[in-house]
């Protein structure tokens, strides 16, 4: 048994750590302790649990016994991150190609270093351990939002149609069904009577409407405040790989109308108006304020009402001790 592995078992016997509903079998992670001491470009230190997103993903943040540079010209680093993800269960390959699209807009996301996609096992650079939750203060908002702006402006001026699965009205209606289907029907255990139904049916109508009005560019999907870290360069952008290419304002909605965060509204306003002052040489963003502001507001009517059916989908997924795949159903939990 390598010295890599060796240390992997030690660490595996220590730690009941990983969340019951998916924790990495021993086989697993034996398996990912040998592949680790064959791409690794020193001997680990230690391994530790890092995070766990709303998926069968799970991370593990490896300290090596020595710095290295892992990338022509990068700094030298002391930990990594190594991604688990069962093939029966995820597909590393959109995290990868999206991951790739990132970082050539220009956005700080995680460096693939190793990949082994038969065997679901990434290495990847390590964006450190404070997000934009732990660190947003009144003090710090106006610097915080305006490099996550910056940073978001870029990837949308990267765009291109036919990289990534649209955004389109199917998708969007299933989000949007969340909120009667798993949290007015299962969590609140209400039956809406049919003028209800009828006044729900128009209002999603206005929002779908809305969303398909407006221009297309690439989406992130869940850009908020547990999914960015404070990094340099900042932000460092996390749990990208549902990126789709869909309407302009939501990834905006999803930063300054935060689930996680609340700030009063004239602040919002003023960050996406900045936003906006940034953003208004691209021909897609050259639409009136006010324009921009109107579609802002609806489609933060349409977040609110994913994010509750989000909530109690994830919510009971985890005490069946599953995750619904091929949404964003558990991203209101995950970081």
């Amino acid at each position: 048994m390598s010295a890599d592995a060796k240390m992997c078992s030690f660490y595996l016997s220590r730690r009941p750590l990983l969340a019951p509903r998916r924790m990495t079998s021993d086989v697993r992670f034996d398996a990912l302790c040998a592949w680790l001491g064959r791409v690794l470009p020193s001997p680990m230190l230690s391994i530790e649990p890092a995070s766990a997103d709303a998926s069968f993903r799970s991370y593990f943040r490896i300290t090596l016994s020595d710095e290295q540079s892992l990338t022509p010209g990068g700094a030298a680093v002391r930990t990594l991150i190594a991604m688990d993800a069962p093939p029966s269960r995820e597909d590393c390959r959109p995290f990868v190609a999206v991951a790739r699209m990132l970082a050539g807009a220009g956005v700080h996301s995680p460096a693939i270093l190793a990949e082994a996609l038969d065997l679901g096992f990434l290495l990847l650079s390590d964006l450190g351990t404070q997000t934009y939750l732990a660190a947003l203060t009144e003090a710090t908002a106006p610097a915080l939002y305006g490099d996550a702006c910056a940073a978001l402006i870029r990837w949308q001026l990267a765009s291109r149609q036919g990289m990534l699965p649209p955004y389109d009205e199917a998708l969007l209606r299933r989000e949007l069904d969340l909120f009667p289907d798993w949290y007015i029907a299962r969590h609140v255990g209400v039956t809406l009577d049919k003028a209800q139904r009828d006044t729900l049916s128009k209002v999603f109508r206005r929002i779908l409407d809305n969303n398909l009005a407006q221009a297309r560019v690439y989406v992130h999907r869940d850009y908020h405040s547990r999914n960015l870290m404070v990094s340099d360069p900042n932000p460092g952008v996390l749990d990208f790989q549902d990126a789709v290419y869909g309407p302009i304002t939501y990834d905006l909605v999803s930063l300054l109308r935060d689930a996680y965060v609340e700030w009063d509204e004239a602040l919002q306003i003023d960050w996406a108006a900045r936003y906006w002052q940034r953003a208004r040489g691209r021909a897609s963003c050259r639409r009136r304020l006010r324009h921009l502001l109107a579609r802002f507001r609806m489609d933060g009517r349409a977040k609110t009402a994913q994010g509750a059916g989000h909530l109690r989908a994830a919510l009971s997924s985890r005490r069946q001790g599953r995750v619904s795949q091929g949404n964003a159903a558990g991203h209101a939990l995950s970081a």
